[in-house]
């Protein structure tokens, strides 16, 4: 019994011993000189896709939708904001925060860069707008492919909307 237990206790040392201690030292991958040349090339210039898709501005694109048109009077309708903004904050707080980007771009200051008509398309029509409008294409790869949900609004509802964020 006594050499069983002394030939399993050397035997173990053993086996310690062999997977421990080595250290594998990093083989240095082979290199390639080149001469290097001197020619100048002019500083890059920012290029028109140097800037978001959200901070794009583009007032003449109306989307892809039923919107055609949208008259906005000179003065905020603010009984229509208030319908609007009771709309926003039960189907789009979820996604989008007012002055700051979240699943989705901010609505604050949009119609500074959307025609109306695009954005009441893009509330309307979310679905044929990321597949045939470049600029809504350009805003699901910035947000990270998150595709803006249809939440079924009506005309009406998505005017009030798009009223509610005159005021923003």
């Amino acid at each position: 019994m006594k050499i069983i237990l002394k030939s399993s206790a050397v035997l173990f040392s053993v086996l310690v011993m062999s997977c421990g201690g080595k250290e594998e030292k990093k083989k240095e991958g082979f290199s390639v000189d080149r001469a290097k040349t001197t020619t100048e090339q002019p500083a890059p210039t920012p290029a028109a896709s140097d800037v978001k898709p959200s901070e794009t501005i583009d007032l003449t694109n109306k989307g892809v939708g039923p919107i055609t048109s949208v008259t906005l009077a000179a003065e905020v309708d603010q009984e229509m904001a208030k319908k609007g903004e009771e709309v926003y904050n039960q189907m789009c707080l979820a996604c989008h925060r007012v002055d700051k980007k979240f699943i989705g771009p901010a609505p604050k200051g949009i119609l500074e860069r959307r025609s109306p008509e695009w954005v009441m398309n893009m509330i309307l029509n979310p679905e044929v707008m990321v597949k045939e409008d470049p600029l809504a294409k350009a805003l699901l790869a910035e947000f990270n492919g998150a595709p803006m949900a249809n939440q079924s609004l009506t005309e009406e509802q998505a005017r009030a909307v798009l009223e509610y964020f005159r005021t923003l």
